[in-house]
C-alpha cells in the first residue's frame, strides 16, 4: 500500500467566505459564520476546510492581493475569530487549510511601500524591478488580466513587474531576505494550528522576466523544496500548489512522496475540455467525453505510487458541474450524485466546492447583477469588439466565475438564510427548492448522497489506495472503472447521459457483487444504466 497519510484518506471542503454565512448583517460572509455551521460540515463528514483568502487586503483581486500575512480582513472578522475558528474545527476533527499567496502580494502591504520610496530601501529588492524609460517597459510581457506587466513609477525611474492586476507587484523570490520573512509567517500560522496550506499559482515564483520566463522557472522546484524543510516538513500538513501548467512528469516532483515538496498540486487538464481548441474559456464547445475519460485516466495511472490526485469538478472560479456537464432540470438530483460518484471513487483527495453537496446550480442574471471583475471586463471588451450582447451572456451564463460565488442556500427564508441584510451579491432564485435545511431532512437528498460516499471513503481502503483501470474506454455514454488493492475490487459504473444504455461486464467482473450506492432508489438492472445513473459495487 502507498504510504498512508491522513490527507489521502480525508475530503476536503473549500469554503469562499465572502458567500458562506454572513452573522452581522452586512449582507459579507465572515468567519463567525463558519464557526456557525461547523456542525454542518461534520455532519458531511469532511476532514479538512480550505479557506479561500482571508488575510488582510484591499480586495482589488477578492483577497488574493495581501497586504498582511498575519491578520485577518476586518470584512470576516479578526485575528480571534480565526484562532477560534481553529480550534473549533479540531474539536470536530475538522482542520483548516488556508490560502496562501506567495507569488505577490498587494502594492499596499508595508514592503511595497517601502519598497517604492527610494532605490537604497532595504525593502527595494523584495519586488522585480527593472530600469527604464517611461511608455518603454522592459519587455512585452503581459499580465493575466490584461495589459502590460510592467507598471512605470516615475519617482523612481523604474518599472516593477506584476503578472496580475497593477496592484498586485511580483514578489522578488530570488531574494533570501524574502524567502525568510515567508517561511517566518508560515510558520507563525503553523503555531497557531492550521492544517494545511493552499498555495496560489506557485508554478510563478520563479520567474525570469528577463528571459520571458513566468512558469516553471528553473529555479521553482529549488525554492519550493527549501520553503516545504523550512516549513511544512515540520508539521503533518496538508499542502497543494496551484499548477496551470502542470504535467504528470512535473506533478510528480511537485507531489513526490519523500514529502520534500506538497502532498498534491490541483492540475487543471480536465477543465478546459469544453472550449474551442486553441482558444479560452468563453469560447464554448460541447464536452469531448472520451477526451475526459483519456485525461482523468492518464492522472489516475501515471501518478500511481509516484505522486498524488487532488480531484475536483468545483472551486471558487468554477462553474456549477451539474449545471455544466450534468443535468440542472429534470435529472439534476440524478446527476448531480452522478458526477459526485464518479469522482469519489477515484484515487486522489476529493475537493467538495461549498454548495456541491446541495446541487447547487449556476446562474442567469442580467449584466448589472454581476459582480466579477473578470466577467465584467469580458463583457465589455467584447461588446466593443462587436460581438453581439446575446451571444456574450451565452458565455457569461456557462462559464461566469459568479456561478460559484452566489451566496450558500442554506433554507427557504430570506436571503437563503445566508444574510439578514442585503447580500453582495444576489441570491439564486431556486434557493426556495434547493436548500441544505430541506436535504438535511430527506435521507435521499443530494447532500446525504455525499455524506454516504464519504463514509465509504473512510470504510474501504481500496478507494483511497486502490490501483485504477478505466473500463470501456471507446464508449460514448459510460464512464466505467475499476479499482483493486489485494484482493478487493470496486466497480464503479457511471452514465454519463441523460439516455438509456446498456453494457456487458468482462468476465471477471460478472460474479456476485454487493451494491455499495446507488443514485436510484428502487433495484438496479443488470446490463443498463438508465439516465445518469451511478452505481458502486463491491466485488464479492
Amino acid at each position: 500500500m502507498q504510504n498512508e497519510k491522513w490527507w489521502k484518506e480525508t475530503v476536503v471542503y473549500q469554503i469562499y467566505p465572502r458567500s458562506f454565512q454572513d452573522t452581522n448583517g452586512d449582507g459579507i460572509g465572515d468567519l463567525q459564520g463558519i464557526i456557525s455551521r461547523l456542525d454542518y460540515l461534520a455532519e458531511l463528514g469532511i476532514g479538512a476546510i480550505w479557506l479561500s483568502p482571508v488575510c488582510k487586503s484591499p480586495q482589488d483581486d477578492n483577497g488574493y492581493d495581501i497586504s498582511d500575512y498575519q491578520d485577518i480582513d476586518p470584512m470576516f472578522g479578526s485575528l480571534d475569530d480565526m484562532e477560534t475558528l481553529i480550534n473549533e474545527a479540531k474539536k470536530r476533527n475538522i482542520r483548516i487549510v488556508m490560502d496562501l499567496v506567495l507569488n505577490h502580494s498587494s502594492d499596499e502591504h508595508p514592503w511595497f511601500l517601502e519598497a517604492k520610496k527610494s532605490k537604497d530601501n532595504p525593502y527595494h529588492d523584495y519586488y522585480v524591478w527593472r530600469d527604464g524609460v517611461e511608455g518603454t517597459p522592459p519587455n512585452d510581457l503581459r499580465g493575466c488580466f490584461g495589459g502590460s506587466a510592467w507598471e512605470w513609477v516615475p519617482e523612481l525611474g523604474q518599472y516593477y513587474f506584476h503578472q496580475f492586476a497593477v496592484k498586485q507587484p511580483d514578489l522578488n523570490w530570488d531574494n533570501p531576505k524574502v524567502r525568510q520573512e515567508i517561511y517566518d509567517m508560515i510558520n507563525w500560522w503553523m503555531d497557531k494550528g492550521v492544517g494545511g496550506f493552499r498555495l496560489d499559482v506557485i508554478d510563478l515564483i520563479a520567474k525570469e522576466p528577463d528571459r520571458k520566463i513566468t512558469g516553471n522557472g528553473p529555479n521553482l522546484h529549488k525554492y519550493i523544496q527549501e520553503l516545504s524543510r523550512e516549513t511544512f516538513q515540520k508539521g503533518d500538513l496538508l499542502t497543494v500548489g496551484e499548477t496551470w501548467g502542470a504535467t504528470p512528469e512535473i506533478a510528480k516532483l511537485y507531489s513526490n512522496p519523500d514529502g520534500s515538496e506538497f502532498s498534491m498540486v490541483f492540475q487543471f487538464e480536465h477543465i478546459g475540455l469544453d472550449e474551442q481548441e486553441g482558444k479560452g474559456k468563453w469560447d464554448l464547445s460541447p464536452l469531448d467525453f472520451l477526451k475526459l475519460k483519456q485525461v482523468l485516466t492518464k492522472w489516475q495511472t501515471e501518478l500511481k505510487g509516484e505522486a498524488w490526485n487532488s480531484l475536483f469538478w468545483n472551486n471558487h472560479d468554477l462553474p456549477r458541474i451539474v449545471s455544466r456537464w450534468g443535468n440542472d432540470k429534470e435529472y439534476r438530483v440524478e446527476s448531480a450524485k452522478m458526477l459526485a460518484t464518479l469522482l469519489h471513487g477515484m484515487q486522489g483527495t476529493p475537493y467538495i466546492y461549498q454548495g456541491e453537496e446541495l446541487g447547487m446550480t449556476n446562474v442567469q442574471y442580467p449584466i448589472e447583477d454581476y459582480r466579477d471583475i473578470e466577467l465584467l471586463n469580458l463583457y465589455k471588451e467584447r461588446l466593443e469588439g462587436g460581438y453581439v450582447h446575446e451571444d456574450i451572456m451565452e458565455s457569461i451564463y456557462a462559464k461566469g466565475r459568479d456561478n460559484a460565488r452566489t451566496p450558500m442556500q442554506w433554507d427557504a427564508g430570506e436571503n437563503a438564510g445566508f444574510t439578514t441584510g442585503e447580500p453582495w451579491i444576489r441570491v439564486n432564485p431556486n434557493y426556495t427548492g434547493i436548500n441544505a435545511a430541506d436535504q438535511l431532512e430527506n435521507p435521499d437528498s443530494i447532500f446525504h448522497y455525499y455524506r454516504k460516499l464519504i463514509g465509504l471513503r473512510k470504510e474501504y481502503n481500496v478507494i483511497v489506495y486502490g490501483d485504477f483501470k478505466l473500463l470501456f474506454p471507446d464508449d460514448k455514454d459510460l464512464f466505467a472503472y475499476t479499482r483493486t488493492l489485494d484482493d478487493t475490487t470496486v466497480l464503479v459504473l457511471c452514465n454519463f447521459y441523460g439516455n438509456t444504455v446498456s453494457y456487458d461486464l468482462p468476465e471477471e467482473l460478472k460474479g456476485d457483487k454487493e451494491l455499495l450506492i446507488s443514485n436510484y432508489s428502487d433495484e438496479p438492472v443488470n446490463g443498463s444504466l438508465r439516465p445518469y445513473e451511478a452505481r458502486m459495487y463491491l466485488l464479492k
